[in-house]
């Protein structure tokens, strides 16, 4: 799928980018079983239906938060650092792309006014729920992807 990313350092997974463009008919999901979030694209005709349904309570076990942001507007860049947080990469997001960022770690350089939606497990954890760490000097920076 040329307009899905799947971020990659080493065997690791870190994140799965779909742009805006994507377009594909019927369901499509991008998240693996094993990720503790999912993230699917539905694109369906006039007239389908969806059998009414609810969720049943299921326990699931989660061990580190995985998020999605959407961008609803502006531009985004994603920084990438590993777990011993070591600067890898970075990507840019534009209005409508979409990532779920599934491991190691991450920063953020907002480039254009910027309107989005962070969906993640919850409840947020406070202070708890994260380990900040210094960022990479903008020197270091190399970004992949789409022209900014």
């Amino acid at each position: 799928m040329e307009h899905v990313e799947h971020v990659r350092f080493g065997e690791q997974l870190y994140a799965i980018i779909v742009r805006a463009s994507f377009r594909e008919p019927g369901i499509t999901f991008f998240s693996s079983p094993e990720l503790s979030q999912q993230l699917a694209f539905m694109s369906h005709p006039e007239g389908k239906s969806i059998a009414p349904h609810r969720h049943n309570k299921v326990t699931r076990e989660v061990h580190f938060t995985q998020e999605v942001l959407l961008i609803q507007k502006g531009k985004l860049q994603v920084d990438f650092y590993t777990e011993a947080e070591a600067y890898l990469e970075s990507r840019v997001l534009g209005a409508g792309d979409i990532i779920l960022l599934c491991s190691g770690a991450h920063g953020f350089h907002v480039i254009e006014p910027l309107e989005m939606f962070e969906i993640k497990q919850g409840p947020y954890a406070g202070e708890n729920d994260k380990t900040r760490f210094p960022e990479a000097p903008a020197s270091e920076m190399r970004v992949k992807g789409p022209a900014l």
